[in-house]
């Protein structure tokens, strides 16, 4: 297993934060990282995803939506076939902090293939920065 975690001040609430977080049509204006989302936030569904790293090639993916808290926390999985050769759980947690928001966003790598894995989970966490820092240009005021 391997956890990659990234945390981000926003100066704006937790609402504000999770309109555009979620709100997938415009994801091509402002995330350098999921250029392209679809789907619905709902628990069971599943999304396509299309990812682009900032080094190598883009990829799409297609994972099941595992939790839905307005304003608090969006979670997807997404695994290979047989899940116990990878999986990842990727995570937004949203919580207000002095009438800002702290967004705390990470994933789990589980499976046999981690540990070959580790350029491309390493390219994420930088990716994970990179998307944290243009969400809080999009949404922060002025």
């Amino acid at each position: 297993m391997r956890v990659i975690r990234t945390e981000t001040e926003i100066e704006t609430s937790p609402a504000a934060v999770w309109a555009v977080l979620t709100d997938f049509a415009a994801y091509p204006e402002w995330n350098p990282f999921i250029t392209e989302a679809s789907g619905t936030l709902a628990v069971g569904e599943t999304l396509t995803l299309h990812m682009v790293p900032g080094e190598g090639k883009a990829q799409t993916f297609t994972p099941e939506v595992r939790a839905v808290r307005e304003n608090t926390e969006l979670v997807w999985l997404g695994a290979l076939r047989w899940s116990w050769l990878f999986s990842a759980e990727h995570r937004f947690t949203l919580s207000e902090v002095g009438g800002g928001t702290r967004l705390v966003h990470s994933e789990v790598f589980r499976g046999a293939l981690v540990p070959l894995l580790r350029a491309m989970i390493d390219q994420k966490e930088r990716d994970f920065r990179t998307m944290n820092a243009a969400l809080k240009d999009r949404v922060e005021p002025g």
